[in-house]
Order: structure tokens, then sequence, then C-alpha cells
């Protein structure tokens, strides 16, 4: 069965004659950069696919997310340029990584990353990358959710006058995490179609770029050296002196290795891009590529200015967390509390848009191939907020459990799973300039997941 026929019966999938000289050929004769995704017949006027414009900003959403407010840290320990490099970097590659699924994606007529990896490798193939998936995702939901019940109470608090019962029901982050996930997260993680969030997605970078705005006007709010009395929270501003205040262009140290898998989570989407792709209006190659360049270069700026103004306003004094530092020298500044808002309410409407494609990984691990029913639908969403929130509730330090373990799922994803499946799938010789790229994106994603991994368990060690 060719795969332009495999197209055309979805339920139907890749198998080893991928690799027959009639596949070389129908890929070879239809390997146009503006070939259409779907081959089932055009879209109806009933559902014509989500705009462009929906889908950049879904793209970003799940770009962006708490990782922006650890980018000024991973600058403070790898210097401007450096950082700048890395961020380059990083991004490009993130752009390529998404380039090679979307010419398998066009070259198999599948449009889900796990049945790129069947293609590839049958169904361990399969298994493996829905599992790495559903790890990936679950970890990340949980932690965002986390984000949600350590931060709003304090969020709240803010706006209240001094002296409020700690007590009151509106200030118990285990209670606010499960409203805002009945009444915000569970009716949109409950939509049909990724291309419906469009609206939410384009708020959460909106809110973004609040965020940016906010530290840019700030950095003039704080003098250097800060000054030292008994307001500050933090004793490490007290001891500054101008010459912490000289930004620094390189930086070498023990913590400037954090700031390659920061930045690699901090481009992680690959789990939503062929979600968005097959919902995309007109959807083919280089519209998508295009989606991709656009979200993937708009993060990039927002990350950059929010990083640099972020570590001109601390320098090397920069918390892990950058909101955090405001709070000794602006403590109920309205705009820093407003971003504060900000940032949690646009990490909450990342929480649907993750979900996603973690529910279509359970669903074919669980369910394989059925028909879409909206039983199974409502309660696979069910099932997989119930556990992220009990995930977020009751484990007391989620991000350090989950911190393995994304150290390893998202540079397969990112990096390795791309290139291992474009060098299983694609048809060109392994001297073509496409394989090579492929190989290295393996070789570096190999290295980056050993990295973190050995970074975080010899982190644990010391500081047991």
């Amino acid at each position: 069965m060719s795969c332009d026929r495999r197209g055309m019966h979805r339920t139907e999938h890749c198998n080893n004659t991928v690799q027959s000289a009639d596949v070389v050929r129908v890929i070879q004769e239809d390997d146009s950069e503006s070939t259409p995704l779907l081959r089932n017949g055009p879209r109806t006027e009933a559902a014509p696919g989500a705009s462009f414009g929906s889908s950049v900003f879904n793209l970003m959403n799940a770009i962006m997310g708490s990782g922006i407010l650890g980018l000024a840290y991973a600058m403070a320990h790898t210097g401007i340029l450096g950082f700048c490099i890395l961020l380059v970097l990083v991004s490009s590659l993130a752009s390529y990584s998404i380039h090679l699924l979307l010419k398998m994606c066009d070259q198999t007529r599948l449009t889900s990353y796990e049945d790129l990896g069947f293609c590839a490798f049958q169904k361990p193939g399969r298994v493996l990358v829905a599992a790495t998936i559903l790890i990936q995702n679950v970890g990340a939901m949980s932690s965002y959710l986390f984000i949600i019940k350590s931060e709003v109470p304090a969020a709240v608090t803010s706006f209240l006058t001094p002296g409020t019962s700690d007590h009151a029901w509106y200030l118990d982050g285990r209670v606010l995490l499960i409203l805002v996930t009945l009444f915000v997260v569970l009716p949109l993680a409950l939509l049909p179609k990724i291309g419906f969030l469009g609206y939410t997605s384009g708020l959460a970078f909106f809110l973004m770029v609040f965020f940016a705005i906010v530290v840019v006007i700030k950095k003039w709010s704080i003098p250097c050296p800060f000054p030292g009395n008994e307001t500050l929270s933090s004793s490490q501003f007290s001891n500054s002196s101008a010459s912490d205040c000289v930004p620094k262009l390189f930086v070498i140290s023990s913590k400037s290795a954090y700031a390659v898998p920061t930045l690699a989570f901090s481009f992680l989407c690959h789990t939503a891009v062929l979600p968005i792709y097959s919902e995309l209006r007109r959807p083919t190659k280089k519209r998508m590529q295009n989606v991709a360049n656009v979200g993937i270069s708009l993060s990039l700026l927002v990350y950059l200015i929010s990083s640099l103004f972020g570590y001109l306003t601390f320098y090397e004094h920069v918390e892990s967390e950058l909101l955090l530092g405001y709070n000794a020298f602006l403590p109920r500044d309205a705009l820093i509390m407003s971003v504060r808002l900000g940032i949690l309410l646009a990490v909450l409407l990342t929480v649907p848009l993750i979900h996603f494609p973690t529910r279509k990984a359970l669903r074919m691990l669980v369910l394989g191939e059925q028909a879409f029913s909206w039983l199974s639908h409502v309660l696979l969403t069910i099932l997989l907020l119930v556990l992220v929130l009990l995930l977020a509730i009751f484990v007391p330090d989620i991000r350090n459990v989950f911190g393995v373990v994304g150290s390893t799922t998202s540079t397969c994803l990112l990096f390795v799973y791309p290139g291992l499946l474009y060098l299983r799938i694609s048809t060109e010789p392994l001297k073509s300039l496409q394989s090579i790229g492929a190989l290295l994106l393996v070789i570096v994603g190999t290295l980056v997941g050993v990295l973190s991994f050995s970074i975080i368990v010899v982190t644990w060690a010391l500081n047991p």
C-alpha cells in the first residue's frame, strides 16, 4: 500500500513498503512545498480549518509558558552574547526539527507524531512516541498547575489589605486550583479541535508581551548598586557593589550548564505541531512551516527582551524565577502585581493546549484506532485532568520529580525523535544534507539529554 493511499485511509498505517521503489517514486513526484497535507477531499464549509493567525497563536502558546521566567537567570550565567548565541542556535534547531516532521508528514500522508513512530519502527515506535508525549505533557501540565497552586494565593494576597486572615478559603491554593481547573481548564480541554483554542492562545501571548514590557519599564525603577537595608527580603542584594552592575558578555560557570536545557524546554512545541498542521486552513508544508517560523521568531523576540532587561535589572543577582526578584524592591507595585496575575493566567491557558496532544497520545495507547466518540473523549479528558490535579496537589516537589523525566523526554521530542524518524523514513541517502542535519539533531539531543539528566542528579546529590 502506497503512502498516498494511506493518507486516504487514515485508519491504516505505514508498513514496511515505505522503502520500496514505488513509494520512492511517489515521494519524489509529489514532494512539492505546496502539496496539500490532507488528501481526503476539500474541507467543508462547516469545518474550514483554523486560520493562519490562530495557528500561530496556538503554536506560540505551546512554546511559551513558565519557561520565560527562568531565561534571565540563564542569561546571568552565560552572558549576554553567550545567551544570544544559544538562543538563536536552539530556536534554529527547533525550527529545523519541525521542518523534518513536516517533511515526513508530507511524504507519508500521516498526521500525527505517533503514526510517524509506527511508520519508522512499527508498533514499538508508536508506543514509545506516545508514551514519551504522555510523560512529558503530564509532567508539564502538573508543573503548571503546581505553579498555579503555589503562586495564586500570593498574588491574591498582594491585592488584599494587610492583616487579612491567612485561613480564608480564597487563599487556599488547593481550593483555588480545583476551582480554576473546573471552570477554566476543563471547558477548554473538552473542545474537540485544537484550532478552537486560538483565541485563548492569542490572549496568553499578549499577556507574555505585557510581561516583557513591564520588565523593560521596571528596569529603571530599581537602582544598582542595590540599596542595602533591612526591608530587602534577600540578603544577596544588600551585599552588592558597583562592580555587580556591569553586564557580562560571556560567563562560564557550573550553572551555565542549566542554560541549554532551559532553552530547549522553552522552545518545545513539537507535540502540538502536527495537530495544528492537520487543522490548518489550506494545510501545506510551506504554509505550516511559515506558521512555525513566525511563531518561533515572535517567541524568540519576547524571550530576548524579557531576559535581557531582567538581567540588566538584577545582573548576577537575578533569581531563578525572575518575578521573585521584584518582591524585595516592589512588593506591592501595581504593575508587578498585574503582570504576576497575567503570567499565571497565561500559564493556565497553556494547560488545555498541552492537554490536546496528551489526550491524543493516551487515546492511541488505550483505544488504538477506534473512531472518535464523545464518551471516550470526555472520559479521557477528565481522567487526565484528575491525574495532573492530584499530582499538583499531593506531590510536594513535583517540579523536581518531573525534572529528570523532562530532561530526557523534552530533548527526545525536540531533537532525537525528529532526527531518528527522518533517518528511518526518508529515502534520501545518508550523505545528503538533510540526513546529515537529522543525524546532528540526534547527536545534539542525546548530549543535551545526558547533560540535563547529569546536572539534576548531581544537584540532588549535593543538596539532598
